[in-house]
Parts: C-alpha cells; structure tokens; sequence
C-alpha cells in the first residue's frame, strides 16, 4: 500500500507578512520603512504605511512561501 505524499506546510513567517487580495495579487510592506526615519521626509513616511503589491521577480518565491501549488 503506498502513502501519500505530506502536505506542503505555509512558512509561518510568510503568512504574517504577506496577504493575498481579492484578486489574488500578493501585497506586503514596503521596504526602507523601519528605521532611519529622520532623514526620511514625512510625505515619503506616509507612503511607506500603506502597503504595497510584490514585485514580479518577488511573487514566485512568496506564492510557494505561501503555499500555492505550481
């Protein structure tokens, strides 16, 4: 009798981070947002809260971070 093959589990790190929208695009925070924020001015500080789409050359990797199938 053979086995089934064990589910992939999701990166617990990656759910946290990552969320995916309605119409399934991958969205994150922004990066250069944490820290050094002095020199950072507040229009570009108020951008920085929202979040962002993943880049393209980013999604593949977050996608089976996330655990979707390819």
């Amino acid at each position: 009798m053979s086995r089934p093959m064990p589910k992939m589990k999701t990166h617990s790190g990656a759910k946290k981070r990552f969320k995916r929208t309605a119409g399934g695009k991958l969205r994150g925070r922004r990066a250069y947002s944490s820290h050094i924020l002095e020199k950072k001015s507040p229009k570009r500080k108020r951008r920085m809260k929202r979040p962002v789409a993943i880049a393209a050359p980013d999604r593949g990797r977050v996608d089976e971070l996330l655990g979707k199938g390819r």
